[in-house]
């Protein structure tokens, strides 16, 4: 069993200790780590030294981390493909779009709208973490995704960040 952290939209231009303190705790069981775009800084992903980590660049991104991530990249974890990218233009049926894009493909992990999803397109399983860092409204808290990769399947989940270290 593979288990993978996935997380997007931190929007931090570095790692403070309250993200240092949640993404021990958020993804200490996971094997490998996928960011989905918009961490602004690259120096977000030295949180995760020790596991195998892919990111992809969004649209709030500077140019060092632009030319440094690529825009979308494919993954091979066990017998299946993963897709992860930022998004697809803008938020109105982005799905569909990405699906277009990718398929065929077991999985698109995929960030910018904020709002996290996890349900089956077709074939595909549709992982959006949403913001980790919480930036919806009224102090709601943050959001992250792990998928359980065995043999024969893959399974994902969206957890809530909380508040407690």
């Amino acid at each position: 069993m593979i288990t993978i952290g996935v997380l997007s939209d931190t929007h931090l231009l570095e790692p403070d200790k309250w993200f240092r303190e949640r993404a021990r705790r958020c993804f200490a069981d996971a094997d490998m780590i996928l960011h989905a775009g918009d961490l602004t800084s690259l120096s977000v992903l030295e949180v995760f030294a020790g596991k195998t980590v892919h990111a992809v660049h969004g649209n709030m991104c500077g140019p060092k981390t632009r030319n440094t991530l690529p825009a979308s990249k494919i993954i091979e974890v066990g017998n299946f493909r993963l897709a992860l990218v930022h998004g697809a233009g803008y938020m109105h049926n982005i799905e569909q779009r990405l699906f277009d894009l990718f398929a065929p493909i077991d999985c698109i992990v995929y960030g910018h709208t904020h709002k996290a999803v996890c349900h089956r397109f077709g074939p595909t399983l549709m992982v959006n973490p949403g913001s980790f860092t919480a930036t919806g409204p009224y102090g709601a808290s943050g959001t992250y995704a792990s998928i359980k990769v065995d043999r024969r399947s893959m399974e994902g989940r969206i957890h809530l960040v909380g508040n407690a270290a």
